[in-house]
C-alpha cells in the first residue's frame, strides 16, 4: 500500500503565484517506509512536508495520500484524512503559558468530546501517558512545567512527545535536531524510528545532519532548488553526490549551530503561538 503518490507535482509559494517552490516532483512512498529528506536551505524540504501534511495545496500535477486525491474531497472528508497525518514543524506552535502535560495531551483532542477536551485543560485526562511519551525523549521531569520555561530543544522534544500520543499513520518531522546535542539527536531519531516501526507508520524526516540521515534512514531523498536531485538507498549515496548537493551553500551561523546542552548558549525569548 502506498502512503503517497506524487506525479509531476508542482507547488507554489503562497502569495507568489509565479514562483514555484517544488517543480515536477515524482515520488512514491510505501506505507511503513522511513525516509530522510536532505538538501541545502531553501531546497523545498519544509514545503514538501507541508504538502504531504495537506497544509498546502499543489498548483499542478497529481497528489494522492492513502490512495485518494485529498483536494478532490469535501472539506469534512479531507479533515478526517488529515487526522491520519502528523506534522511536527521545526518550531512547534505550542501555547507559551500552557503546561507541558496539556500540550502533549493535545494529540488526543481529535478523539475526545468537547467536554473532555475542556476539562483536561484544568485536570489533565491522562498524565501518565504524557509522562511516558516525554520520558522517551528524556523529558519526563518537565511534565508540569510551563511551555515558555522550556529551551528550544525541549520544545522540539515536547512536540515529538505529542507525536507519540497521536494515532497518525504518516509522521512528518521537520528538522527535529536543530537544537539538540549529539546524544539527544541519536536518542530522538531512534525513538522516532522505533515508534514508526511499532505502528507501521511512514516516517519522513528532514535533516541538515547528512551523517545522521545516512546512519539512520534506509532511503534518502535529496532536494535542491525545489527538484529531486536523487532518490536512493543510502548504500548508493556517494560523497560526490553529497558534495554536489550542497555546493555553494553558505555555512550555518555559529549561534544557530549551538546545541541545547552548550553551557555558553544564551537563548533569546521565543514566542510560540497557535
Amino acid at each position: 500500500m502506498l502512503t503517497y503518490q506524487l506525479q509531476e507535482l508542482t507547488v507554489r509559494h503562497p502569495g507568489a503565484a509565479q514562483q514555484a517552490a517544488l517543480h515536477s516532483l515524482n515520488l512514491s512512498i510505501k506505507q511503513g517506509e522511513q525516509i530522510a529528506l536532505i538538501g541545502p536551505s531553501g531546497a523545498g524540504k519544509t514545503t514538501l512536508l507541508a504538502t504531504l501534511a495537506l497544509a498546502q495545496q499543489p498548483a499542478s500535477g497529481r497528489f494522492e495520500a492513502f490512495g485518494v486525491v485529498p483536494w478532490a474531497l469535501a472539506h469534512g472528508a479531507r479533515h478526517r484524512l488529515r487526522a491520519r497525518l502528523f506534522l511536527a514543524p521545526q518550531t512547534p506552535p505550542l501555547p507559551p503559558r500552557q503546561r507541558v502535560v496539556t500540550a502533549v495531551l493535545a494529540a488526543r483532542l481529535p478523539h475526545w468530546s468537547l467536554w473532555r477536551s475542556l476539562t483536561s485543560l484544568f485536570k489533565p485526562a491522562d498524565p501518565e501517558a504524557a509522562w511516558q511519551a516525554l520520558s522517551r525523549f528524556n523529558l519526563g521531569d518537565k511534565l508540569y512545567a510551563r511551555v515558555d520555561r522550556l529551551s528550544g530543544g525541549e520544545r522540539q522534544r515536547c512536540a515529538l512527545a505529542r507525536l507519540l500520543l497521536s494515532t497518525a499513520e504518516a509522521l512528518l518531522v521537520d528538522e527535529p535536531l536543530s537544537a539538540l546535542d549529539p546524544a539527544l539527536s541519536t536518542l530522538t531519531l531512534n525513538t522516532l524510528r522505533e515508534e514508526a516501526r511499532q505502528r507501521n507508520a511512514t516516517l519522513i524526516c528532514s535533516l541538515h545532519q547528512v551523517e545522521l540521515a545516512l546512519a539512520h534512514f534506509p532511503r534518502i531523498v535529496a532536494l535542491r532548488d525545489g527538484r529531486i536531485a536523487f532518490d536512493l538507498p543510502r548504500e548508493q549515496v556517494t560523497p560526490a553526490m553529497i558534495a554536489a548537493l550542497y555546493q555553494g551553500e553558505t555555512t550555518q551561523s555559529p549561534e544557530a549551530a549551538l546545541p541545547e546542552s552548550d553551557p555558553m548558549l544564551v537563548r533569546p525569548g521565543v514566542g510560540a503561538c497557535l
